[in-house]
């Protein structure tokens, strides 16, 4: 049987664009695309051949999610109700790409703070919900960029994508076949979300996360976390669902439709995913000899206040407290599977020696990846 090496998260970085639409920003310019829809299509939608568009308001986008605001690649283009969605020039095939672009600034911060240059990584995982090409893996070009030697390569697995990723960096250094892995997360979500539809087009923002998994024997950062254990889940359902790909060019079909976007019955979403979320936390949990009240911190995936505090509350039985399951959607919004690597970045420094935590992320598949892990 292979020795297995302990693993231990020991670097962390992130990185957002500058561009920050507020949420009575997005919701003028929705409801002004709104107004003139209805005024042009005012017969067919009192002949019931077209439905209107209701208008929102921020107050409603805040109490339903918990989102005040958000970073994005382009602004412009998403308040141009002319547009309705980014406008992001092509780059050449010489030039890095956006992700790549995204994913080194990460890298380089998650890097500085592990300790580690390029020399002591073996392997590159981008992972997120969406990737701007097919191939080359955009894991190969950071790779290249960063002067990476080893391998690289690309993961889809939504907004699971960052643990799920982290489980193959566990598994590759606890295997031997890795020294160290660069789990990258470049969350580039704006250009897949429909801005013209009321229930959705605030939710998600973009940035790009970073984490450095490497053996425990050779972990030298200032803070460190050894991982106990990771655990995985997924179950098929419809109800989270975004159909782009190359098949609209054989189906003959719009590739820019509404099915081809983002989009969920956020109810069904809710009522199925949070008893999933809070049960498998709770396996989690008791598998590592541990109860929920003896978690120091929740790390868990930044889709909507409402489902973490009521995931929160069916493992601790109480009310959480930020500092227990912190919150960083209201700045950051919906960043897809960065959101629990968010709350890790910014939330981790102040845990003591024996503290431990669980990074959690669930979302469409649906799927649920963890990771138990304990500070050093």
């Amino acid at each position: 049987m292979a020795t297995l090496h302990p693993a231990a998260i020991t670097g962390s970085g992130l990185w957002h664009p500058a561009n920050v639409i507020t949420n009575a920003e997005l919701v003028d310019a929705y409801n002004r695309f709104a107004e003139r829809y209805n005024e042009q299509n005012a017969a067919a939608i009192e002949a019931s051949e077209m439905t209107a568009k209701p208008l929102s308001n921020a107050e409603f986008i805040e109490k339903a999610s918990g989102i005040k605001q958000r970073y994005v690649t382009d602004k412009s283009g998403i308040l141009d109700i002319d547009r309705m969605c980014p406008q992001l020039p092509e780059r050449s095939e010489d030039s890095l790409s956006y992700q790549a672009e995204m994913a080194c600034h990460a890298a380089r911060d998650a890097m500085a703070s592990a300790g580690k240059s390029a020399s002591d990584i073996d392997a590159v995982i981008v992972s997120c919900a969406y990737t701007e090409r097919a191939y080359p893996a955009i894991a190969i070009e950071v790779q290249a960029e960063l002067g990476i030697e080893g391998f690289g390569f690309d993961m889809l697995v939504a907004c699971s994508a960052a643990t799920f990723a982290l489980h193959r960096a566990y598994e590759m250094v606890a295997a031997g076949t890795a020294r160290a892995v660069l789990v990258i997360n470049p969350e580039l979500t704006s250009p897949q979300l429909n801005y013209v539809d009321r229930d959705s087009h605030f939710i998600f923002g973009d940035v790009a996360t970073a984490l450095i998994v490497e053996r425990a024997e050779t972990a030298r950062s200032e803070h460190c976390f050894d991982i106990l254990s990771t655990r995985a889940q997924t179950v098929f359902s419809n109800n989270i669902r975004s159909d782009f790909g190359y098949m609209s060019r054989a189906t003959s079909t719009d590739p820019f439709g509404p099915d081809k976007l983002f989009h969920q019955n956020g109810r069904k979403v809710f009522k199925e995913v949070c008893p999933m979320a809070a049960q498998h936390l709770a396996d989690h949990v008791a598998a590592n000899g541990e109860s929920p009240q003896g978690v120091k911190r929740w790390w868990l995936h930044q889709a909507n206040i409402n489902m973490n505090q009521l995931i929160v509350r069916k493992l601790l039985n109480k009310d959480p407290g930020g500092e227990e399951a912190p919150i960083v959607l209201d700045e950051f919004a919906n960043t897809a599977s960065a959101g629990s690597i968010i709350a890790f970045h910014r939330h981790h420094k102040d845990l003591q020696s024996d503290d431990m935590g669980v990074i959690c992320s669930f979302g469409a598949g649906y799927s649920i990846g963890s990771l138990v892990i304990r500070k050093r």
